[in-house]
Parts: C-alpha cells; structure tokens; sequence
C-alpha cells in the first residue's frame, strides 16, 4: 500500500484497454541536480530492493480497497497474485550520478512498472538526497569522522534510511540501534545534557559515566563552564580520558581552547567532538581547529538544504500491437524526457579521471578502453541477484561510494554554488 491511488486507478484503466499487458520500459532520473551541487549519490536502492521482493497485498490491504470502492473486481483479482516478475537494472548504490543518469530502469509489463512508481519514487528520493549531502559533509571533513545523529529530527523510519544511506556515503558510525541492527553498521553514542542535570554536580555525572562506560567514554563538557568542566574530567580520568563533545557556542574557537587546555593538562591523546547543527558549510570552517570528529544531525537528515532529489520515473519505451518496442517521452516544457532504453558508462582518461557521462539510448555506448559501465542487474523475472540487499549490500555500497569518489575531479569536492562537475551526453548511434 506504499502507493498513491491513481497508480491502481492507471491500472484497472489499462486492465479494462488490454494495454497493462504490454512490456514496458520505465526509467527512474533527475532532469537537474539540486541548485548548486555539482553530483549526486545513489542511495536506498537496496531498501528498494528488499521492499520490492514483499510487495504484495494481503487480504487487509484488498479489504480496504474493495470497501472503499478504490477498484474494480477484476484489478483486486489481479492484485490478489501481483508478485513482481520483471527486470530491474541501474546504477549500483553509493555511485555518483548527474543530470539525467538512469538511476533505475524497470523492465516488465505496464501493470507491474506502473503501481511500482510511488514507492520506487519516495524510497531513492530520499535515501538519495540524504546519500548527497552526506557526501559532502564527508568531503568537507577531510578525512576526520562524521558520526550521524539526526534520528530526532526526522520520522522513525526515515531516521533509520537516513542512517543507512549517510554510512554508504562515507559516515563512520551511527547513533541509530535500529539501523545497527538491521544493517550491522557500529552505533555510538554515550550522554546527553540531561544526564548532567539529573546529578547534583557536573563532578558526580561525570564520575558515574565513568564508573559505568570507561575512561574512555567522550565526556559532554559545555554544560556549565567548559574549561571547569574539561579539568574536572581530566581530573576524574586522567591522561586516559577517551573524548570531550562540545555542543555549543563559537566551535572553533572553543575547539582550539579545549586543545591547549587539555594538552596542558597531559591529555595530548584525549581527543575533540564537535556537535551543534553542523552542514558541510560549518564543517569546512572547523577545517584549521583541533577537531577530531563531528556529529552531525538535523541537516544530515534533511539533505542539508536538498531533502528530496527530485527524482521521476518515466514510461520510456513500450511495445506496439505488433510486438516491437518503440521509445515513448514526455514532450511538455520543462519536463522533457528522453525515449528509449538507456545504457550508460562514465568515460574517464587514461588516468581514471571521468570526462564525462555517456548515455546510449537503445545501445550500448562504445567503451574506449578506459571507461566504466554503469548499469548492473539486481532483479532477472522477479528473482533479486545475492549481494545488493542487507548488511553487505551497504558494504558494497559504501566501497562503491569510495571508489566513484576517487575518480570525479577534484572539483567535485567544492562547496561553492556550480554546475554538474562532468556533463551527460546522449548518444543516439
């Protein structure tokens, strides 16, 4: 039921012409990237995936259907035994994408494509654009970890796609359990400021998290006075101490205060934690302070400015009654669409670095010798290849994030407002 109405209403029509039969060829891409961001990262596509292999409806979900008068007899009989049974390709998660890439390519009848769309669309949409911001927040820091936070500022469930899709984009850890349970990724995460405030003193909180976690537990220190606070946790746990987090205040200049106090003190191996409302903008200025990591919260899950990656999904190529597909496109202005079957690769020179984004449309483009094919098979008749789903399919997407990383220009890596960092060129023959 992760659908809209009219995508069953489109069906019981097509059922009622004949048409929801005809194979079909349905593309998932963004016409632009979001204002300013010069490459975008696939995320949510083995979410997709895992959903996609149990989408069904049981006897509930027709219940509702049938006493809301949404369809026909016919469309709940056919609803009755939907299991997808088509073809799914497309770029592999955690690659970087550009102005219409295809993301995902739908092979099947028009019925099976068609009541896909919504749930296809609300899945990469949003893991997508949280993957891309999560990329460059993970670029901004510059090798320092990035420990996403942000599950209070979003809904349960995006919370824990929002953890998932920042891991495959370069985060170090999470403080999402549900995430770390369903995905293996390493969860953190140790006190909060009420923890301080439930104890008489900051003295005896921080001797009771110590007590309880190790001395190398990360102390929260901007409660009350930092510099107070900072020799009172080296006093308690001495040149051991773990972390200090500051969640407050003017960061780099604090960051730089807290260092030089510490290693005073003889804790040259504790290190720093900065909090507070970070985007890649705020991460890139704590670059010259004595950071060690950052949590990173309410902008991560938002998709820091971008909370959706404006992603469609369109009807590309169909049969005709005589069994031939033809290319079919969307022609209204400013919503243009390309027909026909793509294939893609990202030609690069002979150093690796790619030049730019080749996508054939009905072919394969030509590989130069240097090039890298984009699209891969995740779903053969209905059946989901080993590998892309789970745990390791979060491994693999992370590697593939790294990998994809590594072989954009360095411009790809700039914060300033620009244009897509390779341009997508269509290849016809």
């Amino acid at each position: 039921m992760f659908t809209d109405h009219y995508e069953l209403t489109m069906l019981q029509a097509a059922l009622h012409s004949g048409a929801a039969h005809r194979r079909s060829v349905f593309e998932a891409f963004a016409r632009r990237l979001p204002d300013g961001r010069r490459y975008g990262v696939v995320g949510g596509t083995g979410r997709l995936l895992e959903g996609i292999e149990q989408f069904s409806f049981g006897a509930a979900e027709l219940d509702f259907l049938a006493r809301n008068q949404v369809v026909n007899d016919e469309t709940l009989a056919w609803l009755a035994d939907f299991r997808f049974s088509g073809n799914i390709f497309g770029y592999a998660e955690g690659d970087a994408y550009f102005p219409n890439s295809p993301l995902l390519i739908v092979e099947s009848s028009f019925a099976e494509a068609c009541i896909l769309e919504t749930y296809i669309l609300s899945v990469l949409n949003h893991d997508s654009a949280i993957a891309s911001a999560a990329s460059r927040m993970v670029g901004a820091a510059g090798g320092r970890p990035c420990i996403e936070m942000g599950s209070r500022r979003t809904q349960e469930e995006s919370a824990v796609a929002a953890s998932r899709a920042a891991i495959i984009a370069g985060f170090d850890s999470t403080s999402n359990l549900e995430c770390g349970l369903r995905y293996g990724v390493r969860t953190v995460g140790t006190a909060a400021h009420s923890f301080t405030l439930l104890h008489d003193t900051e003295r005896e909180a921080f001797a009771a998290q110590l007590s309880s976690l190790g001395i190398g537990t990360t102390l929260l220190v901007d409660t009350y006075d930092v510099p107070t606070a900072v020799r009172t946790a080296v006093e308690l746990a001495g040149p051991g101490l773990g972390a200090v987090r500051l969640d407050s205040g003017d960061l780099v200049t604090q960051a730089r205060e807290v260092r030089d106090l510490l290693d005073s003190l003889g804790n040259t191996a504790t290190r720093i934690t900065v909090t507070s409302d970070l985007d890649e903008y705020a991460i890139a200025a704590l670059a010259s302070a004595p950071v060690d990591s950052y949590g990173i919260g309410t902008s991560l899950v938002t998709g820091s400015g971008a909370p959706t990656a404006s992603l469609v999904y369109k009807l590309v190529s169909r049969e005709d009654d005589g069994g031939t597909f033809i290319p079919v496109a969307k022609s209204a202005k400013n919503k243009a669409s390309v027909g026909g079957r793509k294939y893609a690769l990202r030609r690069r020179d002979t150093a690796g670095r790619a030049t730019a984004e080749i996508v054939g449309i009905g072919h394969r483009p030509q590989d130069d010798g240097d090039d890298r094919p984009l699209i891969v098979q995740f779903m053969a008749d209905g059946v989901l290849a080993p590998g892309w789903t789970g745990p390791e399919g979060v491994r693999r997407a992370a590697e593939r994030h790294r990998d994809s990383m590594a072989e954009l220009p360095a411009a790809s890596l700039r914060l300033q407002r620009g244009e897509a960092v390779i341009a997508t060129e269509f290849e016809t023959s």
